[in-house]
């Protein structure tokens, strides 16, 4: 089985996370998913095959040289983005011409390069694509299908001297929840590299800060036809507070490091009201600036309408480049890897977070590299094959660097 089949095989399995549910997994199709890949690395041949009662799985590819060699990791994650539905995905390759990819007729939904221009850098080349109903799933299942691509690639070229790699699969990324139960002394690295990266060439230890914040507010509903002077409407009050935070801090205002606040969710009623948003930002300077704002707004919110409002703010993740970048050959090598296969490395900072930040701060420093996919969590998602290829390659790369680089040290 090619990388491409393993990817359209693990697309068709709904894995789509639920922060709801409050269990883990937080969806029971995650764990099918996870019982199949056993079965898999099984079949491949790697030993130490594992899947805990959160289904975490884990493997090893044991070393096939003598030589010393620090033990090095690959993870990606088994569930899709909550944001669409991940149920019967129905995958489609087209080769690309250029223009417009009609993904439903019926539907009217077009892939177009004149809202993607990214889509231009694949003329010539098969992508993947949805029929417009779901989300396509290359977020992560390309990394998973990369990393078993090149797992069952080194166990059948033996030729190609590696030493041990343990490899990962971790349920609800997507939530925020993908290393709850991450336990890294039983995965035992001195690093790491998630597959959870965009498109060809990706290479990143900079992601944001990041922190959820829930404002509650209440009100007091009283008969329109009577409600002069005593009603209190928590809907408004919602959206007062919403128009204070600065609008050029919006996801759609900003790009590079610049981060924003989200808002992301709003339920409400005259009596209550709720807004949620996601705050984040590449400078741990910033980011504790914008949660200190959200607590000033509510402090204002309560001194114009007293005990009125409420905030819970969490912190979900930090920025991985103070674990990382003291730790430069984890990154050379990855850069290295690519270069040989024609592939430029791109490091950009990460607009997001992966398992990966969350890890390098549990002891376990852990870049992350491109899997291929584009336009994640919607409809308009592809994966260009090539890419989904190059990525495989770029494991097999790493882990062949290794025995050499090490040599060298």
């Amino acid at each position: 089985m090619n990388v491409l089949d393993r990817f359209l095989k693990y697309v068709k399995f709904d894995t789509q996370s639920d922060e709801t549910t409050g269990t883990s997994p937080s969806t029971p199709g995650q764990r099918v998913f996870a019982e199949e890949l056993v079965k898999e690395l099984k079949e491949i041949g790697l030993e130490d095959i594992s899947i805990d009662d959160n289904s975490y799985v884990m493997a090893t590819l044991p070393a096939n040289t003598t030589n010393e060699l620090p033990v090095i990791g690959f993870v990606a994650h088994l569930d899709t983005s909550p944001d669409m539905s991940g149920k019967d995905v129905k995958p489609r390759i087209v080769s690309y011409k250029g223009g417009d990819i009609v993904l439903s007729e019926q539907e009217s939904i077009v892939l177009s390069p004149t809202m993607f221009p990214e889509l231009n850098d694949y003329v010539g080349q098969d992508i993947v694509v949805t029929d417009g109903t779901t989300l396509l799933g290359a977020d992560d299942k390309a990394g998973v299908a990369a990393i078993i691509g090149a797992m069952d690639y080194l166990k059948k070229n033996p030729k190609i001297k590696h030493g041990k790699i343990r490899i990962a699969f971790t349920p609800d990324e997507e939530i925020g929840e993908g290393t709850n139960h991450f336990d890294v002394k039983k995965f035992c690295c001195e690093w790491a590299y998630t597959i959870d990266g965009g498109a060809i060439g990706e290479l990143e230890y900079e992601n944001f800060n990041a922190a959820s914040a829930k404002v509650t507010f209440r009100g007091l509903n009283v008969h329109p036809g009577s409600a002069k002077d005593k009603m209190l409407n928590a809907i408004f009050l919602a959206a007062e507070f919403a128009s204070w935070l600065p609008e050029k801090e919006r996801p759609e205002r900003t790009e590079g490091y610049e981060g924003f606040y989200h808002l992301n969710s709003f339920t409400g009623t005259v009596e209550d009201a709720m807004i949620a948003y996601i705050i984040r930002d590449h400078s741990k300077e910033l980011f504790e600036k914008k949660k200190e704002t959200m607590k000033t707004l509510v402090k204002l919110m309560n001194d114009r309408y007293p005990n009125s409002t409420t905030l819970e703010l969490k912190d979900q993740y930090y920025n991985m480049r103070e674990i990382v970048e003291p730790e430069q050959h984890i990154i050379v090598l990855a850069f290295t890897a690519m270069s040989s296969l024609g592939i430029k490395p791109v490091v950009t900072p990460i607009r997001g977070g992966t398992d990966g930040a969350r890890l390098s701060f549990m002891g376990l420093p852990c870049p992350n590299i491109f899997a291929g996919g584009l336009n994640f969590h919607g409809r308009y998602e592809y994966l260009p094959v090539k890419s989904l290829e190059k990525s495989m390659e770029t494991i097999v790369k790493i882990a062949e660097l290794n025995v050499s680089q090490s040599k060298q040290k």
